[in-house]
């Protein structure tokens, strides 16, 4: 159910114009935009390696919980919530801050600008979406755990990861150059 995506089909997706000959200045803010982006993959990876150990047998969710009180990041996020829901937490943050302020300003640049931000919008809703279900089914876990809430926790955090991770992609080709072109802070 939530792994049909059809939305992820790049094809789908619109293009923005190709930016030649840009200065290492003008790639900066879409490096940097990458970099915040990877912090997001580290996460989902993370993520993804605890859910595959309990999967596979490898660890216990006793094991597991151990082994991610032990994360420097876990230590990091305590004063924050859990790591899951910091995860989720520091991705709408992002998403916010790119939707009220990064592509309003990208989007007067012409219309397929406009049409490149409308859609990574369109996507930062589905994200929100699947963070809200996520966040939803883990409490469910919390308060019973079992095998039934495992699993609609990891089947949302599956159809998260491949949108989360498939969104990034797009949104640093496609935004990435432009950041810079434009002077648009990141």
């Amino acid at each position: 159910m939530l792994l049909d995506i059809s939305f992820l089909d790049d094809a789908t997706r619109p293009r923005a114009p190709k930016l030649e000959n840009l200065t290492p200045q003008q790639r900066a803010p879409g490096q940097h935009l990458k970099l915040i982006h990877d912090h997001l993959r580290e996460n989902v990876k993370v993520l993804r390696t605890m859910i595959d150990d309990v999967m596979a047998g490898e660890k216990t969710a006793e094991e597991v919980e151990a082994e991610a009180e032990a994360l420097t990041m876990v230590s990091n996020y305590r004063q924050f919530g859990n790591l899951c829901g910091q995860h989720c937490q520091t991705v709408h943050m992002h998403h916010s801050i790119e939707d009220a302020h990064i592509f309003p300003a990208l989007s007067e640049k012409g219309e397929a600008w406009k049409k490149v931000t409308d859609r990574l919008q369109a996507e930062h809703e589905i994200v929100h979406n699947l963070l809200v279900k996520l966040i939803a089914a883990l409490n469910a876990l919390v308060r019973e755990p079992n095998a039934a809430n495992f699993a609609s926790a990891t089947e949302i955090n599956d159809a998260l990861e491949r949108v989360l991770l498939s969104h990034l992609g797009y949104e640093e080709d496609e935004i990435g150059d432009a950041l810079g072109y434009f002077q648009i802070g990141v």
